[in-house]
């Protein structure tokens, strides 16, 4: 193969493999990973073009106050060396972010990979969180605003981003979780031609709920509909709940529905339509001192219920970290914006993935490296789940204190392999011999 000094160099292209699967990366053996009819085989290159137009919008977003919101734009005085050989992925609670509120480090480190460091050097990246809720547009401009730089919808993967891809495949869906009406608008946003939620169902029977009432927001928001013509072909869990019983008991009402049709009850309870969840996180990193719980743990007790309710397990398909499927989604849209942003067209040797949770960031690095042509390096802070004293049943290549020091780490380790001819042959503590 040939080789390059990875910066600016052409080689032959190391492609991410796009059918292998590992089944049960975490959460038991009720976890599948979406198989492979339902992920596109690439990302779109209309899909990537919409996704980086969005960008255009920060521009036009004015602040609360009706002052234009001002960004840092990245683009203004590019460093005259693109490095074209390894990128950066970051997790982003417990990595860039805490309770809503930027780490310390994250805006220089983010700086640092820009090109303001001692190599001159600016670095290609995207952001991979399993948080979601809101349109990437959306959470680009919070991103945007809280790290003051631009972030571009064309970086960015929610947990609920593959999920685009199913928009072909299920016309009606019920979509559980978030605030408010917006996992119904991200839906939409996705292509899903019929979206209901929970609130539509309380709003048309009141009763489906007995110890939860619609706000009256939420009742002029929901939309009554006629539940005997109506056939829910399958549920997506967008976002964390914010009412674990009444979500609860519409997607069980679902789950053993005939067919999805809420009116009827299945007699065998395998008739039902398929649940999906955004990701698997049982907890996650916030402003509280200690982890609280998410979306996984709601799993848990969803499958803990089903069981108590029907004698059956629950099977679940999960998107999300550490699902394969959502690192071949994430090389894929990495190419994309190597190639429209830093033109560069072809897929990095090694990608750096920086996150804080072991059972989910490090764990799916670790098992997408076993199966990529790219090595996915994995790099673990300890500014979120992670913290000092911990024995992580999936330990990282490499641990950090913080996101500053990893990129640092990264970079160095880049210049060194270059600096040896593009071999490195370093062993870190906790994680044996590095591939290379």
């Amino acid at each position: 193969m040939t080789t390059t000094d990875g910066f600016g160099a052409q080689k032959v292209p190391r492609l991410s493999s796009l059918d292998a699967r590992r089944a049960d990366l975490y959460g038991g053996p009720n976890v599948a990973i979406p198989p492979k009819h339902l992920m596109a085989s690439i990302l779109s290159h209309d899909t990537a073009q919409e996704m980086q137009m969005a960008t255009e919008q920060l521009s036009d977003i004015s602040s609360e106050d009706g002052s234009p919101q001002v960004v840092t734009s990245l683009t203004e005085e590019k460093p005259s060396i693109t490095a074209d050989d390894f990128a950066l992925a970051f997790d982003i609670d417990g990595v860039l972010m805490r309770g809503g509120e930027p780490i310390p480090e994250a805006a220089a480190a983010l700086k640092y990979i820009n090109g303001e460091n001692p190599y001159g050097v600016r670095v290609p990246y995207i952001f991979v969180t399993n948080g979601g809720g809101k349109t990437e547009e959306e959470r680009c401009l919070d991103l945007s605003r809280q790290l003051d730089l631009e972030v571009s919808p064309g970086q960015f993967i929610c947990g609920h981003t593959p999920m685009r891809e199913m928009a072909e495949k299920y016309h009606t869906v019920l979509v559980v979780g978030g605030e408010g009406e917006k996992c119904r608008i991200v839906a939409e946003g996705y292509g899903f031609k019929d979206v209901i939620t929970p609130g539509d169902i309380i709003k048309t029977r009141h009763d489906t709920t007995p110890f939860r009432k619609l706000t009256d927001e939420e009742y002029k928001n929901s939309r009554a509909r006629d539940l005997s013509l109506t056939t829910i072909e399958a549920i997506f869990v967008f976002a964390d709940s914010r009412d674990w019983a009444g979500d609860q008991q519409i997607i069980l009402d679902c789950l053993m529905s005939k067919e999805g049709h809420l009116g009827e009850r299945s007699q065998t309870f395998n008739e039902g339509p398929p649940l999906f969840f955004s990701h698997n996180d049982v907890v996650w990193s916030t402003s509280h001192e200690h982890t609280r719980i998410g979306m996984g743990a709601l799993r848990a007790s969803l499958e803990a219920l089903y069981k108590a309710v029907t004698g059956k397990e629950l099977s679940t398909i999960a998107f999300g970290k550490p699902q394969i499927g959502t690192y071949q989604f994430a090389m894929r849209l990495l190419q994309q914006w190597r190639k429209d942003y830093h033109e560069i067209n072809k897929p990095p040797s090694t990608v750096y993935f920086v996150g804080d949770t072991p059972e989910s960031d490090i764990r799916g690095t670790n098992e997408f490296n076993e199966i990529s042509d790219a090595t996915w390096y994995s790099i673990l802070v300890k500014t979120g789940v992670y913290q000092d004293g911990d024995t992580p049943v999936y330990p990282a290549k490499h641990t950090c204190n913080n996101v500053l020091d990893a990129v640092k780490f990264a970079m160095d380790r880049e210049m060194s392999k270059k600096n040896k001819g593009g071999a490195i042959d370093d062993i870190d503590s906790n994680a044996g011999p590095l591939r290379n």
